[in-house]
């Protein structure tokens, strides 16, 4: 009887492979790069319920590339907070490395240098220092 219940198993497992995974169903707006035991992934969220894919992939020690210039600047703040939340808890870092993009990662990966903005943008800002 037991081998009966483990055929009904490894049936479903089967069915779920077949039928794809979530990973999959955003594999258009997103790149996986291989990296020994973990992964570098690059994702363009379109939506704040994407926030929580991305939080995923970190508690699942990967690093992430959030471009967000494919979301509104209400919900590119919202998935910042959101991030920065779910990095502190994991003790991981985040770190700008362009216009709306951002560096995620957990706390098994150390990143090395910095990315200094342009020095264009840094007369502006001098200018302007509200921005």
């Amino acid at each position: 009887m037991a081998f009966s219940i483990k055929k009904i198993f490894e049936a479903e497992d089967e069915e779920v492979r077949l039928n794809g995974t979530e990973d999959e169903y955003y594999a258009s707006e997103s790149t996986e790069v291989e990296n020994a035991n973990n992964k570098m992934i690059l994702l363009e969220p379109r939506a704040y319920s994407e926030s929580q894919q991305i939080a995923d992939h970190l508690k699942n020690r990967n690093s992430v590339v959030v471009n967000l210039k494919r979301v509104t600047s209400d919900q590119a703040k919202r998935i910042i907070d959101f991030l920065s939340g779910c990095i502190y808890a994991i003790g991981g870092t985040m770190q700008k490395i362009g216009v709306g993009i951002y560096l995620c990662t957990p706390k098994n990966v150390n990143v090395q240098g910095k990315i200094s903005e342009d020095s264009k943008d840094q007369d502006t800002k001098e200018e302007n220092p509200e921005w």
